[in-house]
């Protein structure tokens, strides 16, 4: 699989008021500020998207490069859970098949906007977060 130059970077859809939540959610709890985000709706998370399979028009996943490598769906949630103070236990649901993890994943993916709702635009980051938006 191809790598990416950058690390720690989330790529999430922008329009996606859950995907978003996780943003903030993931960012209030990254206390080292590991992490950084970018919509896949920019420039960059295009780019980042395309060169790992995803749609920028209708994006699946939400993915982040971590030790160079990308992760998607599941294991990329995982990754980064796993990665923020408090939070490392998680990695133990890595022992649950990967194949009944996405399936609950593409099965929330699916739904996100019908149930949590949708941005007419990109969310915007308060001044904080957005110095770790990569646009």
């Amino acid at each position: 699989m191809q790598k990416w130059p950058d690390d720690d970077v989330i790529l999430f859809d922008g329009v996606c008021i859950f995907c978003s939540r996780w943003v903030r959610f993931v960012a209030q709890r990254d206390t080292a500020r590991r992490f950084r985000f970018t919509p896949v709706q920019s420039n960059y998370g295009a780019r980042l998207a395309k060169t790992f399979g995803i749609d920028p028009d209708d994006p699946d996943t939400n993915a982040v490069v971590h030790g160079g490598e990308v992760f998607l769906k599941s294991d990329a949630a995982l990754t980064v859970l796993s990665q923020l103070p408090g939070w490392r236990r998680v990695r133990m649901l890595f022992a649950v098949p990967k194949p009944l993890r996405n399936a609950v994943y593409n099965l929330i993916a699916r739904n996100r906007y019908r149930i949590f709702g949708k941005y007419e635009a990109c969310f915007v980051p308060d001044a904080d977060l957005r110095a770790r938006v990569i646009e």
